[in-house]
């Protein structure tokens, strides 16, 4: 019988999206950039009603390019917040548009986004656990330096929720069909790569 992770089989969307996506790493900044954004869009909404708005959020906000998001102004604001395919959200709006402008500046200063995101992975999955956690204490690490770097709507809890997502931590059952194909993937973009040493956790 095959098996998942308990979230992931109440519709379609959500066992595509378990299957295929969460905890899988990706190396496009956009797409990362865009699991920052939608989980800091999530925050008090279901994760089912941002997956079925993704496809508009997609063409609104440019295909998630900060560089071009970064040029938004209080005209998109507007535009955006007469767009009834997204959530139509003053502060998350113009937390996104910000935050596509410090992602720049991480570009300038670090380098490459997704590498610098990366230093925040765990080497290992989790061991078994009856209760995946809403955050941690390396996930409140990352929220605290990313505020310090300017960046708005992400605190501890979204911050966790993008780990899991990204495959920076692996939280899928561990008899989960996805399990396998996420530490794998994750331990590919690990290697070699200098982690933020463990008092961060």
């Amino acid at each position: 019988m095959t098996h998942r992770c308990g979230w992931a089989g109440s519709t379609e969307v959500y066992v595509d999206y378990h299957d295929n996506e969460w905890g899988m790493p990706t190396t496009d900044p956009h797409r990362l950039f865009e699991k920052i954004c939608l989980e800091g869009f999530q925050s008090g909404l279901s994760w089912l009603t941002i997956l079925n708005k993704r496809p508009r959020f997609r063409e609104v906000f440019s295909e998630f390019d900060f560089e071009i998001v970064a040029g938004y102004q209080e005209r998109d604001v507007e535009r955006l917040l007469d767009d009834a395919g997204i959530v139509r959200h003053r502060g998350k709006i113009e937390a996104t548009i910000n935050n596509a402008r410090r992602a720049c500046e991480m570009v300038e200063q670090e380098g490459s986004l997704v590498e610098w995101v990366w230093q925040w992975a765990l080497p290992e999955p989790l061991k078994p656990q009856s209760e995946v956690p809403a955050k941690t204490d390396r996930s409140a690490a990352l929220a605290k330096e990313l505020k310090r770097r300017g960046w708005k709507f992400f605190g501890p809890t979204t911050a966790y929720a993008f780990m899991q997502s990204e495959g920076l931590v692996n939280d899928h059952d561990h008899n989960c069909l996805a399990f396998a194909p996420s530490e794998n993937a994750r331990q590919k973009m690990l290697k070699g790569r200098q982690l933020r040493p463990d008092e961060a956790q």
